[in-house]
């Protein structure tokens, strides 16, 4: 009896009652979920048992597919023009005809003028389906696979198979740089498919084609696996079965890794200058077969340059990131963003000067590419310090040539196949085995 008394009072008896209520209230809150039906993806929320949609496409202010009530208002405003004093010698009969008639005017232009704009008004601010031309469409795919990105990843691809140690071959190269290309399309898609209403609240992505409703989600859909099954068996049956896998391992690290990431963690950001750093070993494994010390050299100087080339560029986009809902170093660790931009622009000096070391380049290439990482290094220095949109800008575009600069200087300090050849025949081995080596 004393025992249940005790339970009584101490109220343990209505711990399952509570918990029912605790999972009555959660069910009310605010929960956001997607919602799939033959790739038709809606974003809905249920705030008390009703549905609205969250995240809605913003309005463009150059080309808007319907006019805001406040445009509307403004442009229906008629500003009527007051009439001067006449003056003492004119007559009342004179001056009342002269304003008679001028009202008349007024009022037929305004009627010309107002009544087509309400009109139009009513058609504009209905939503309309957007049709698709075919006229349209190669620019629209094109914006899907950021086509710039792509070639940049296309570039890097070729600067690997043209840094290899073996003899060029142009069919092996140009089935390596299209399957890597259809690889980076078939990965941007996926990308922007899955980041539609996060991209619908950032001012630099709410123009994208998913985003305006250009094409659907089926469509971007079917694009990227047209463009990423033939590159993955372009690079496995074409070129060979190690840059196939390295083709479709970076795919799935991009859109399963990295894009989640972005609003998870900032380790996202090491992730992704993982995927840029992946093209140029493809490269070099398309001519060689093999993932050589030299692989992971040109690896290693993509990785480290795309620090500096992110940090800068989203420390001016920060309040866009914010508003997506994306976890950037520029962002929520400001002065952590700073610092890895300088390490890693003082990292590239010293993966300039392994080059030679690993016997891919001469002496040359460190002392040639010194100015230009120290310039890069320079600016990252200021970026560290200053902490502002001038430096961070300055050194973006800095980023912008000093890749394709640096990968110049290194393939013009380039050691030849014959050198490498004659080092590695053995001393011992008469004439005919170096002519039988150097022979096709």
């Amino acid at each position: 009896g004393l025992f249940v008394w005790r339970l009584r009072n101490t109220g343990v008896w209505q711990i399952p009652c509570r918990f029912v209520h605790l999972y009555h209230v959660a069910n009310d809150r605010l929960i956001t979920f997607q919602y799939f039906n033959f790739l038709k993806r809606m974003y809905v929320t249920r705030c008390n048992k009703d549905l609205s949609q969250r995240a809605k496409p913003k309005s463009d202010s150059i080309v808007s597919p319907f006019h805001e009530l406040q445009q509307l208002d403004q442009e229906k405003k008629v500003v009527h023009r007051i009439s001067p004093v006449s003056p003492v010698h004119q007559s009342w009969s004179e001056t009342s005809s002269r304003n008679e008639l001028r009202e008349m005017k007024s009022a037929a232009k305004t009627e010309d003028s107002v009544i087509p704009l309400g009109a139009e008004s009513k058609e504009d601010r209905q939503w309309k389906e957007m049709k698709l031309r075919l006229d349209d469409l190669p620019g629209i795919l094109a914006h899907l696979s950021k086509i710039k990105l792509t070639a940049l990843v296309i570039s890097t691809a070729s600067a690997g198979f043209a840094m290899a140690p073996v003899p060029f071959e142009l069919t092996c190269f140009l089935l390596a740089s299209l399957g890597t290309g259809l690889a980076s399309c078939a990965a941007n898609s996926i990308n922007q498919f899955f980041e539609v209403p996060f991209d619908s609240n950032m001012n630099r992505t709410k123009n994208r084609p998913l985003v305006r409703g250009q094409i659907s989600p089926l469509l971007a859909v079917c694009f990227a696996a047209s463009c990423g099954i033939p590159g993955i068996a372009l690079l496995t049956l074409g070129v060979n079965p190690l840059t196939g896998a390295l083709g479709a391992f970076n795919i799935f690290l991009y859109t399963c890794c990295y894009t989640p990431l972005k609003r998870m963690s900032i380790a996202n950001t090491w992730v992704g200058a993982v995927v840029g750093a992946i093209p140029p070993v493809m490269g070099w494994t398309a001519a060689t077969g093999s993932l050589d010390a030299g692989a992971l050299l040109l690896g290693g100087i993509l990785y480290s340059w795309q620090f500096p080339h992110f940090n800068a560029l989203s420390w001016g986009l920060r309040e866009d990131y914010s508003r997506g809902g994306y976890c950037m170093m520029s962002v929520t660790h400001p002065g952590l963003c700073r610092r890895v931009a300088l390490r890693h622009c003082l990292a590239l000096i010293g993966l300039s000067t392994v080059a030679p070391v690993l016997d891919i380049t001469t002496w040359t290439f460190p002392i040639i590419s010194l100015p230009i990482n120290l310039y890069i290094s320079y600016l990252g220095f200021r970026f560290y310090r200053d902490a502002d949109r001038s430096s961070s800008r300055k050194l973006f575009f800095c980023s912008l040539w000093h890749l394709p600069m640096l990968l110049l200087v290194m393939f013009t300090c380039k050691k030849s196949v014959l050198e490498k050849e004659d080092k590695g025949n053995l001393p011992g081995g008469g004439h005919e085995t170096g002519m039988e080596i150097r022979l096709p």
